[in-house]
């Protein structure tokens, strides 16, 4: 993907390598991997980042976040990768 195809200040989603990809799913995904990496978070609020993590995966996929970017944070690293579809 090249930054003209990035989508412009009046569009909130867009498909991107057959993916809807809403914006702000890059913001959310760090947002949630914030509440992951908190020792203090509920279980309840873990369970939450967990599931909406679980959503944004394919289209953070189809964004090629995960190919320019690494997890630092083990058990994150590990939980998208064993969420994570085929590259």
């Amino acid at each position: 993907m090249r930054a003209e195809e990035m989508m412009p200040d009046d569009v909130n989603q867009g498909v991107i390598n057959g993916v809807n990809v809403r914006k702000g799913s890059v913001g959310a995904f760090l947002a949630n991997a914030r509440i992951l990496a908190a020792p203090e978070t509920s279980v309840e609020d873990r369970e939450t980042a967990e599931r909406d993590v679980i959503e944004a995966l394919p289209a953070l996929q189809a964004l090629g976040l995960f190919d320019v970017l690494d997890i630092r944070d083990a058990h994150l690293r590990a939980f998208v990768e064993a969420h994570s579809g085929p590259r």
